[in-house]
């Protein structure tokens, strides 16, 4: 892909993106597949290599494998064709759908959706790893009361993974959604998601950057009927000269009244040097709601660290102690026990390799 086609800094929404990075690992020579472990637990378990599904390592099911039509994101637009797709019939339950994305160099595009009738119920866990420019693109449908737990990590060695993410609840319909950054690529996640009347959406995750990485989110939430929900709790910690990024807007309807809106955004910095940037928005055109937000950006509590180091904790154990409490809160929004563990993990193992 050339730099033409990608979009320009100079727009809001793309100021702190890492667009260079993005062109540098669309361009990394290939390597070897990275090597991956499923999750113990039932279910569909889909492998895909460069965006190619690896059908003698998958096990489906429950997905199709079909065209999916493209968006018009500046980036998702390019993750169009052949995708996977989770369609669930009304009052369904699905076990957990395992997707495991391998990049070995260069770019890869892929497209899916996710579609769930009225009432009905699924958990998807994706899992990032290898080296190369990641692009993908996902467009979820909630029906009435239908419910979805979906959770992300990112743990690609090098190059950049991009998602969109595009949504639409259904009235009383629940989206969950946990994302975490914990690998050495760039990432941006964008998220849209619509909230129907009565619904529920909840966006956020932890994003951990190192050495001169760049992470971010761009999240919006659009409440267009009345007595909806949403929460958006995200956590940033920067070490060295990295920069992590944190956009997360809410926009109320004008006749969305009753809505309930709060932000929850916290950066923490481990060295001077690193750079968290937050910008919480809110867009309010009704005038019976309930919003609110806050951004904070601070360093571990040198008192703390001293109580603990003259109780005979090391330093670095410390503050890897005192770390892991501060994104505990993101992590936690995980449902399923097995997968919140393996995120916890991998929140440590970056924990120990910075600390």
């Amino acid at each position: 892909m050339s730099l033409l086609e990608l979009p320009s800094t100079r727009a809001e929404a793309w100021r702190w993106a890492d667009l260079g990075a993005l062109s540098a690992a669309a361009a990394l020579a290939p390597v070897a597949a990275a090597r991956h472990e499923w999750l113990e637990l039932p279910g569909d378990r889909l492998l895909f290599v460069d965006g190619v599904l690896d059908t003698a390592h998958s096990r489906v099911e429950r997905i199709a494998i079909e065209q999916i039509a493209p968006g018009d994101h500046a980036l998702g637009k390019h993750a169009r064709g052949t995708g996977w797709a989770l369609r669930l019939d009304r009052d369904a339950a699905a076990d957990p759908i395992q997707v495991v994305h391998v990049a070995t160099g260069k770019e890869n595009h892929l497209p899916a959706a996710i579609v769930l009738g009225d009432d009905a119920v699924a958990r998807v866990v994706e899992t990032f790893v290898g080296a190369g420019w990641a692009n993908r693109a996902t467009r979820i449908t909630l029906g009435r009361a239908a419910r979805l737990q979906r959770s992300v990590r990112l743990i690609q060695d090098a190059g950049f993974v991009s998602l969109r993410d595009e949504a639409a609840l259904g009235a009383g319909a629940s989206l969950v959604n946990v994302t975490l950054g914990a690998g050495a690529a760039g990432s941006r996640y964008d998220a849209q998601v619509t909230v129907g009347e009565g619904g529920y959406a909840e966006v956020g995750g932890a994003l951990l950057t190192a050495d001169a990485q760049r992470q971010e989110c761009a999240v919006r939430i659009r409440h267009a009927e009345p007595n909806g929900q949403s929460h958006q709790l995200w956590r940033a910690v920067a070490a060295g000269r990295s920069q992590a990024s944190l956009a997360a807007a809410v926009e109320v309807a004008r006749h969305a009244q009753k809505t309930d809106g709060e932000q929850s955004l916290r950066g923490l910095l481990l060295h001077r040097t690193a750079t968290v940037n937050l910008k919480p928005e809110l867009e309010i055109f009704a005038d019976d709601v309930k919003c609110a937000h806050g951004a904070t950006v601070g360093e571990l509590d040198a008192r703390a660290l001293f109580y603990m180091e003259t109780r005979g904790i090391p330093r670095p154990r410390a503050q890897a102690l005192m770390t892991r409490a501060f994104v505990a809160d993101a992590l936690g929004r995980i449902g399923d026990e097995t997968v919140r563990e393996a995120f916890e993990a991998d929140a440590d193992a970056w924990l120990e390799r910075v600390l």
